[in-house]
């Protein structure tokens, strides 16, 4: 059982089939946090529960929803950004995370992996996002 940071391969076929309106007011994505045991992967296609969190304070079942959603181009790189995202009053232990489409059947997008377990203990738990550039989005075509 692995989390392995990557764009999900569905996703990029998706985008070519215009299942996913990432510019600001279109789809509603989502970042659902998981233990270390679970398995999501660039082969990953949709939200699953397996080896999610559990609920705690303002976290809930099937994760948040990402706001400040914006695509840009600098020269020959598109991307998208999202504003870095935060649950008060949690008691989490997450290895990684998976933002999804949840306007699209809960389609995936990306795995992130945090490297180690990253832990809050009745606090806040925070997902930042990188800066938004062609060279550091979390998300770029290039």
């Amino acid at each position: 059982m692995a989390i392995t940071q990557a764009v999900a391969a569905s996703f990029k076929k998706e985008l070519l089939d215009g299942v996913h309106d990432l510019d600001s007011g279109g789809g509603v994505f989502k970042l659902a946090l998981y233990d270390s045991q679970a398995t999501i992967n660039a082969a990953t296609t949709s939200y699953t529960s397996d080896r999610e969190v559990a609920a705690s304070g303002d976290y809930v079942a099937a994760g948040g929803v990402l706001a400040g959603q914006a695509t840009a181009l600098t020269a020959t790189t598109a991307y998208v950004t999202f504003t870095d995202r935060s649950w008060t009053g949690v008691t989490i232990t997450a290895r990684g995370a998976l933002l999804y489409n949840s306007t699209a059947a809960k389609k995936a997008v990306c795995v992130l992996d945090f490297g180690a377990d990253k832990t809050a203990t009745s606090g806040t738990f925070t997902v930042q996002f990188p800066a938004a550039t062609s060279t550091t989005a979390i998300l770029r075509i290039a």
